[in-house]
């Protein structure tokens, strides 16, 4: 026997304390939730910036300025160095690309950029290309497809 195996299983399965069992255990009576108030009672849930009835700081902050983040579009991106695994004359959209592994979601918006070489013809539709990655495909002697969105 090994110092180690007898403190791995000391303490390990320690006796949860039983509140609300007579004033005798310790515990008893209010059960450690002091007295009164909406705490004391069962099935109270503390909710996240709730301050007691209080207006929360959130809304007594003032609110400023705009943000146009809701209308922002967010594009998967691939550059045409990670379009060669594809076989030479192969059709390239979102769901093979998707299944080769290089987006994550094939409904999303997809933008090629011309990073890297391509030395296959393909056809390759996206829902926006950069200059470098149409002039790369074309000179490859592919094509580069619009796709709406």
């Amino acid at each position: 026997m090994k110092l180690d195996e007898i403190l791995h299983a000391a303490g390990r399965h320690k006796r949860h304390n039983r509140i609300g069992r007579g004033t005798g255990s310790g515990q008893g009576k209010t059960a450690g939730r002091g007295t009164k108030g909406y705490y004391s009672r069962s099935g109270a849930v503390h909710r996240l910036n709730y301050e007691g009835g209080q207006t929360t700081i959130f809304a007594r902050m003032p609110k400023r300025g705009f943000s146009n983040a809701q209308f922002s579009l967010d594009y998967q991106v691939v550059n045409v160095s990670d379009l060669e695994q594809f076989p030479e004359g192969a059709r390239v959209d979102a769901a093979a690309l998707h299944e080769a592994g290089l987006i994550e979601h094939a409904g999303k918006l997809l933008k090629v950029l011309g990073n890297g070489e391509l030395k296959r013809k393909l056809t390759v539709a996206a829902h926006k290309f950069s200059a470098s990655a149409m002039k790369k495909i074309a000179e490859a002697g592919g094509t580069a497809e619009l796709v709406k969105a």
